[in-house]
């Protein structure tokens, strides 16, 4: 058993019957009545975000996890599948699972956090920043750079970023996956 002190991004932890992980966490101490940790917990069975609050002290039931580098191979529909790059084992899972599977390119190394009482496969973790090819947008206006104006743009994947008005079709982009939000341009 672990309590709120050890409370950090990432950790999993078994609570109102599921498993949660840990998105965000702040440490509350007002000046009247006792401290809290106000957290932000993500359902990995159904990606589900809620709030909630615990006392100082409280205890939580920790999931031990490991984690374990996948290449994403493909997605069919209804599941992406996973291949373990140590021992070429291959998992699949469902999309909930995911947390941008929008932004997810085939042969891309993800992180995947796995329950160690019964190798269930729990969430994945995808790298803090992809590249990808932009494959529409409309053009852009010379000389409308003046502001921050903004345009959607469709990425090799399929999904829809919003992109400076410079950006043009064939450039490479560096998406964050964390908000799905555009970076900066790649020059090759």
């Amino acid at each position: 058993m672990a309590s709120t002190s050890d409370i950090r991004n990432g950790l999993c932890i078994r609570y109102n019957h599921d498993i949660f992980k840990i998105i965000e966490f702040l440490h509350v101490k007002p000046g009247k009545g006792p401290a809290f940790v106000r957290t932000k917990l993500k359902s990995v069975t159904t990606g589900k975000v809620i709030d909630n609050t615990f006392s100082a002290g409280h205890k939580i039931d920790e999931v031990r996890v490991e984690t374990h580098k996948f290449q994403f191979l493909y997605n069919d529909g209804e599941f992406y599948h996973f291949m373990n790059t140590e021992d070429y084992t291959q998992i699949r899972l469902s999309e909930s699972a995911l947390d941008a599977p929008g932004l997810l390119k085939e042969g891309e190394v993800v992180t995947i956090l796995i329950n160690t009482e019964d190798q269930m496969p729990l969430s994945v973790e995808m790298p803090a920043s992809v590249i990808l090819e932009v494959t529409h947008t409309e053009p852009g206006v010379k000389g409308n750079t003046a502001t921050n104006a903004t345009k959607p743009a469709t990425v090799e994947t399929g999904a829809e970023v919003n992109v400076p008005l410079f950006i043009n079709e064939g450039d490479k982009i560096k998406i964050e996956t964390e908000k799905g939000t555009y970076k900066e341009r790649i020059k090759e």
